[in-house]
């Protein structure tokens, strides 16, 4: 786990990795996330190869162009994970009962080198199947981490190696894909460095945001679904053949038991006693009968995202796994320069992100590096990261993540002196000054810039669906395994989305990184972008990775409800 304070080492380095702190402990080991027995019936699993329908692509079949200059000499990076229940404390004495790995929230960040390999074994001691996606990698097909798709979902008391090489380096995260278990706080950092780091900085921070439900107050990221769908089963991958057990001791007949896993949970509606967050007037609990506390909110807005901003009202808002009135600290230098590796873990919110008294400036997105661009605050979907520099002033200054439209926020400190800590309502200026609504402004690095060329094949899908019924989908239907958009390896594809509901969705592609490439964007490399209501989102890939990849929303209850779709070449 990461520590709740960090200091700046007295080495003369030119880079502290310093992991952003967070002071979540897992004090008790527990059957299931919330309660259950353990199923330790499933067998250990092997690596999958050819796994996935009309088999998937081989270890040395993938071609990308690096981004740095490649090393003969990889190396083989061996990691251990295990998925388990275990009892977390999020800040302020407050704990709670959630699925982890290695009993950690967030769980520790894994780091290798660009052309290294990564071999990671995970071993799953939860009661119901998991799998790992590696958000944002272009790794082999059969290492993707979707279940029945790309390979066979890790059973209870199974285990599974994924094996792969990091071809790009940048700022990536790792988390499943099965269900809502990434509303349990099963997710993670994952840094690869630049061999030929470019940059120049003292310190590093990664900061990991997340919206928070799961064990507060009877509530669970299942009954949201419930709530949201009104009993309506899930239309993610898998759950039209199996139902996985829920983590209670309740029945869930609409769990989903495929899909995404991003991220997920409410703040305000019913939210616990101690929970000292004011809430928006004008972004409100709707009413609700059901089985745990209501946790759906109306009235969340946003000018950015063109209206509608959420339907789920979190209880807390997490900066590495703390709340904001008990925050993880960051301690440096007055004059240190510093890399913020920012990750947006959530599931269903927006975060406005900003370093009080300081300008930041954008150097990645996504991973890829782009043209220096400064700004007060950028606003990251979820699934998206930003990297940015900053340099230190003297004193103590509130890192807040405002959860678009929603009012409430997370929070971080940055320290470089001694005094009091920033309140937890604290909104640095710098929110609503120069504003970064989305990577569309950023232009790309030389070296990652995608070469102009027309596209050999342009295709369309469209978004669609509503709140009142949350029947979301791709080209008016739910995602079902059957229905695949065929593409042809070296194609340039153009993928052009089409928004045609009322409210904005995180577009993910696994596998690939595309370039925006409407006439309003500049051609940043991107593998999670938001298309607004009504609007489209114009997106250029290279067909160089075969397989069978996702394209969803990265909205996990949009995902879960049916809005997602697989791109399908083969090699």
């Amino acid at each position: 786990m990461y520590r709740q304070d960090h200091t700046r080492p007295s080495s003369p380095t030119r880079r502290a990795v310093l992991g952003a702190g967070i002071a979540a402990a897992g004090s008790a080991l527990l059957t299931a996330c919330s309660g259950g027995d353990a199923d330790r019936t499933g067998g250990v699993g092997k690596e999958a190869v050819n796994a996935g329908p009309g088999g998937s692509v081989s270890a040395d079949g993938k071609k990308v162009r690096p981004t740095w200059t490649p090393s003969p000499e990889g190396k083989v990076r061996n990691r251990t994970f295990t998925a388990t229940p275990a009892t977390v404390e999020i800040g302020g004495g407050r704990t709670v009962r959630t699925c982890t790995y290695n009993g950690e929230l967030p769980g520790k960040p894994v780091r290798i080198t660009a052309g290294d390999t990564l071999e990671m074994t995970l071993a799953n001691h939860l009661s119901e199947p998991t799998t790992v996606h590696w958000h944002g990698i272009a790794l082999r097909n059969d290492m993707d981490g979707v279940p029945d798709v790309t390979q066979p979902p890790i059973k209870p008391g199974g285990s599974f190696t994924y094996r792969f090489q990091a071809p790009h380096p940048g700022t990536y995260w790792f988390h499943p894909h099965v269900g809502l278990q990434i509303d349990r706080g099963m997710y993670a950092p994952l840094i690869v460095d630049d061999p030929n780091e470019p940059l120049a900085y003292d310190a590093e921070w990664i900061v990991l945001l997340d919206d928070w439900i799961d064990g507060v107050g009877g509530s669970s990221p299942e009954d949201v679904f419930d709530q949201l769908r009104k009993g309506k089963p899930a239309m993610s991958h898998g759950s039209a053949h199996r139902r996985g057990k829920d983590h209670g001791a309740r029945p869930a007949p609409s769990k989903p038991s495929g899909g995404i896993a991003a991220g997920y949970g409410p703040p305000r509606a019913h939210a616990p006693e101690d929970d000292r967050t004011p809430q928006r007037d004008d972004a409100s609990p709707s009413q609700h009968h059901g089985k745990g506390p209501g946790r759906l909110m109306k009235g969340a807005r946003s000018a950015l995202l063109g209206g509608h901003a959420g339907d789920v009202a979190y209880p807390h808002y997490l900066i590495n796994g703390r709340t904001p009135d008990d925050p993880t600290q960051f301690r440096a230098r007055p004059g240190d320069r510093i890399r913020l590796r920012i990750i947006n873990g959530g599931a269903e919110t927006p975060f406005r992100v900003a370093l009080g008294g300081h300008q930041m400036t954008i150097t990645h997105s996504d991973g890829f590096p782009v043209r220096h661009h400064r700004t007060d605050s950028l606003l990251l979907g979820m699934g998206e990261r930003y990297d940015v520099l900053i340099t230190a002033k003297d004193g103590v200054f509130p890192l807040t993540a405002l959860a678009e439209g929603k009012g409430g926020a997370a929070m971080a400190v940055l320290r470089t002196a001694s005094g009091a800590l920033p309140g937890p309502t604290a909104r640095p200026a710098e929110l609503q000054r120069a504003v970064l609504p989305s990577a569309r402004r950023l232009r790309p690095h030389e070296s990652v810039e995608l070469d102009r060329r027309r596209p050999d094949r342009i295709l369309k899908v469209t978004f669609t669906g509503g709140m009142e019924d949350y029947d979301w989908g791709i080209d008016h239907r739910p995602y079902t395994p059957d229905r695949v958009h065929r593409v042809e390896r070296g194609e340039r594809v153009r993928l052009v989305v089409i928004n045609a509901t009322d409210m904005w969705h995180p577009v993910h592609l696994h596998g690939h990184t595309y370039a925006l490439a409407g006439i309003d964007s500049n051609g940043a490399r991107k593998d999670t972008a938001t298309v607004l209501p009504h609007n489209k989102l114009v997106l250029d890939f290279d067909a160089d990775n075969p397989g069978h990849w996702m394209l969803h929303c990265h909205n996990t209850y949009h995902s879960e409800s049916g809005m997602m779709t697989t791109l399908t070449y083969r090699a």
